[in-house]
């Protein structure tokens, strides 16, 4: 085999499908969020309004969580020099943990490098030292689960989206003594949909299984404490595991778990991507750690944001723009169903409007489900969303782009 001629094929077709990807490079402005830099190929800059941050509160921002993070730095320097059993165990990092734990009233918890790492490490490693173990999961649940699932060996049953009835019958497919774990997520990142909590719960109890639910798109955002959607509806005591990240709401880098104590020991004594991983630095776990707090203590963030999201969503109704119907969080799709015109779309935001929105496509959404993904934060004010649906509307004008964009040319 040509291995050049092969892997050069492989990108032409993602090229003909629409699925290559190309990252436009942007510069964050401490201070000027959501704006951004945007330093084009020809090597001028041009300022730009970002719309499709994870960094949904603006708290990579936040003077607490800078102040935390410099302070640190000062300290104690960049890294941590080892592994959480070598010599990489930093006093931020137990004041984090202990911190986690509390927000969601757990017994403890566990930080990672990453959301995905933590999701990978947790599912991998109950599913793999629990004999004969069955994990029910999500049909829409996110690559780092299923990878995690996969990784761990135990037989895996998909129910489909949301469907309560479905998961029903699968759990009573299995043999009721077998050790089983139901994986779903709390807010869906791509459509914005929410899962039905409690009733997973009460199956749950019924079949005798654990809870393993992913609340990265809701931790920081819902819930009088930020504890995400199972604190906002009462239901946290009743998860047996709530993973988390720290670097969408939170607006630092890092993943975790919180649970029983016993089962997050085991994660730490039995997981090699946390066992043999460099562990967290330093002034990014007090950066997480000061954001933690503040938005404990603070819910004007989770105000503002969610008058905002609840303008948007109107302004764009109001245009007739094709809003994903699904949405019941902070999170907009603006559905397209088109891979090329969505590349478009986003292109004509950025060319001619300084507005950027990064199309999505397969494989993070199916062929057919290409969207423009909308995330208002707290400052996305009044005016910058009315400059968007101005925006969207003109290049509806320009391009022909209408209600149903799969007949659009």
């Amino acid at each position: 085999m040509n291995t050049t001629e092969h892997f050069e094929q492989l990108l032409a077709n993602t090229r003909l499908d629409g699925r290559y990807r190309t990252f436009a490079q942007l510069e964050r402005i401490a201070g000027a969020f959501p704006t951004a830099r945007w330093h084009r190929p020809d090597a001028t800059t041009r300022e730009v309004t970002v719309w499709c941050s994870n960094d949904y509160l603006g708290m990579g921002q936040h003077p607490d969580v800078l102040d935390a993070m410099h302070e640190t730095i000062a300290r104690s320097g960049a890294g941590t020099g080892g592994t959480r059993n070598i010599s990489g165990t930093v006093r931020e990092h137990v004041a984090l943990e202990q911190e986690l734990a509390g927000l969601h009233g757990k017994e403890a918890a566990l930080i990672f490098t990453s959301g995905w790492i933590s999701n990978l490490a947790a599912l991998g490693t109950l599913g793999r030292l629990l004999p004969n173990c069955a994990i029910f999961s999500d049909a829409l649940n996110h690559n780092s689960m299923i990878e995690g699932i996969k990784r761990s060996g135990a037989e895996r049953f998909i129910f489909r989206h949301n469907d309560v009835a479905h998961l029903e019958e699968l759990l009573a497919s299995v043999e009721p003594d077998r050790p089983k774990i139901i994986a779903f997520e709390s807010v869906y990142s791509m459509d914005g949909d929410v899962a039905p909590i409690a009733a997973i719960c009460d199956l749950a109890d019924r079949f005798g299984a654990l809870t393993y639910l992913d609340e990265v798109h809701a931790v920081g955002m819902y819930g009088d404490h930020g504890g995400g959607i199972a604190e906002r509806e009462g239901l946290a005591d009743r998860i047996s595991i709530i993973e988390g990240t720290l670097a969408k709401a939170f607006g630092v880098i890092g993943g975790y778990v919180a649970g029983p104590a016993l089962l997050i020991d085991v994660i730490r004594s039995f997981a090699e991507s946390f066992i043999f991983t460099t562990s967290l630095c330093p002034h990014l776990a007090a950066g997480a750690l000061a954001a933690v707090r503040h938005l404990k203590a603070s819910g004007e963030e989770r105000r503002l944001q969610q008058e905002n999201v609840g303008h948007l969503k109107a302004a764009l109704a109001a245009e007739g723009l094709p809003v994903g119907a699904d949405t019941a969080s902070h999170i907009v799709p603006l559905m397209v169903h088109d891979a090329h015109l969505c590349r478009r779309i986003s292109e004509l935001l950025l060319e001619e409007h300084s507005i950027y929105v990064q199309p999505i496509n397969y494989p993070t959404v199916p062929v057919g489900e290409e969207r423009l993904r909308i995330t208002p934060t707290p400052f996305h004010g009044k005016e910058h969303a009315d400059r968007l649906v101005k925006a969207l509307v003109a290049i509806r004008e320009q391009i022909g782009w209408g209600m149903d964009t799969r007949l659009a040319a």
